[in-house]
């Protein structure tokens, strides 16, 4: 079928059609001409105003699927990822078993071939996230895995950092690790500082991930290898990665609600605000954003993580950490794009995750394979019971009128278009 996406604003920096508007049309799963020709086609796309970029890439999706399926499951989270605008998803493998073995590897990416949405297996790097020992780093990416991480877990262990960093060069294996203090962050519920104080709140300090980051960024000097720091919440973290960059290979990512949101949004005690990293102070955002701006900060990710309303309906303290974020990251990003262009920010969910991965790049030419995402930043929605397509409610977005919806994504021959 012929598929005409009429006058977009296309965002593709590699291409040769990078922010002009063109007309492109689509046949069997391949970019067959772009142009400004009307060109005849089965269904037209009327995309004037709207933004047209290669298939947008979450590095590091929490599916609870094999074994937590009751949050999340592959099949819920492909469809609130494409519904979201993502063609490509990393999945994360806090999962049960965790991801450590061929099969697991496996079973994540069978069905491929497909699949709108493609999954990829992020390996872990100890042996059922707990920091103690190593899993079989090579056997898991001969299998398949992209990069190695203990995903929601800190690579707590000095040692197993150390070793992983260099274990992976064998084959230039990428180490993603969240910087955390699990010691200095015991029981914290929400960042320390006077609203934790104000709220009666065990508080998250900064320094639990700025000792971390610096000491990750330590063993990389002494160690080698690449390193990815993930879902960065503090200024002085940001700082010190961009010193870093300058003689280091080491990279990272924020979730993109972080510069969006701060500690006030917890007055009320509502449980969807509450994150890890935890939602910090007015000044950690103006740095996230700043680092955004200045390249520091690599890639933008969902920070997709649902929880089943048992885990998230208690009381604040014993509430499980994390939001539900795929279908809403469009809205993130108009609303960042008030402080950072939005052909810079897309730039972060789509070559750049691909690239750390060591993963083909898709392009915005003629006679490439189609691997879009169609985006309209001036489109209003709700995501409420009918629309949300994740086994799990937990947004702070959830029954509020957002701005910035994606209208269509198309990746494997397949296609998910707006009614």
């Amino acid at each position: 079928m012929k598929i005409l996406i009429q006058s977009p604003e296309i965002i593709d920096s590699r291409s040769s059609f990078h922010k002009k508007e063109k007309n492109v049309l689509l046949n069997n799963g391949r970019i067959v001409e772009i142009g400004d020709r009307n060109y005849s086609a089965d269904r037209v796309i009327k995309a004037e105003g709207m933004k047209l970029s290669i298939g947008w890439f979450d590095l590091g999706t929490f599916v609870g699927d094999p074994g937590l399926e009751h949050k999340e499951d592959l099949d819920s989270a492909s469809k609130a990822a494409a519904a979201g605008g993502f063609t490509e998803i990393a999945v994360l493998p806090n999962t049960v078993p965790s991801v450590q073995s061929k099969n697991e590897v496996a079973y994540i990416t069978h069905g491929n071939d497909n699949r709108l949405v493609q999954i990829h297996a992020l390996a872990s790097v100890t042996r059922n996230n707990k920091g103690e020992e190593l899993t079989e780093m090579i056997d898991l990416h001969e299998a398949g895995a992209v990069a190695f991480t203990d995903g929601l877990k800190p690579i707590w262990h000095t040692d197993i950092l150390l070793k992983s960093l260099q274990y992976l060069q064998k084959f230039d294996g990428l180490l993603i690790d969240h910087p955390e203090d699990i010691w200095l962050n015991m029981f914290g519920q929400m960042h320390e500082g006077l609203q934790s104080t104000m709220l009666g709140l065990k508080g998250m300090p900064r320094i639990a991930e700025d000792i971390m980051v610096s000491k990750s960024l330590e063993l990389l000097g002494y160690a080698g290898g690449r390193l990815h720091l993930s879902r960065l919440s503090t200024g002085k973290a940001v700082d010190l990665i961009r010193n870093a960059k300058k003689k280091l290979q080491v990279s990272c990512d924020i979730a993109a609600y972080q510069p969006l949101l701060d500690d006030t949004t917890l007055v009320d005690f509502d449980t969807n605000y509450k994150v890890n990293p935890p939602l910090r102070e007015k000044a950690d955002n103006d740095a996230l954003i700043k680092g955004l701006r200045d390249g520091t900060i690599d890639v933008l990710c969902s920070g997709h993580t649902p929880h089943e309303e048992e885990s998230k309906s208690l009381e604040f303290d014993m509430a499980d950490f994390g939001l539900i974020n795929l279908q809403t990251f469009g809205a993130n990003l108009v609303a960042l794009s008030k402080a950072v262009d939005l052909d810079v920010l897309l730039e972060k969910v789509t070559i750049n995750p691909r690239r750390l991965l060591n993963l083909e790049i898709p392009r915005i030419e003629v006679d490439e394979k189609a691997n879009l995402t169609l985006f309209d930043p001036n489109k209003t929605w709700t995501l409420d019971d009918r629309t949300n397509l994740s086994k799990a409610k937990n947004s702070p977005w959830f029954g509020k009128e957002i701005t910035g919806k994606v209208v269509a994504v198309f990746n494997n021959n397949r296609q998910r278009t707006e009614d």
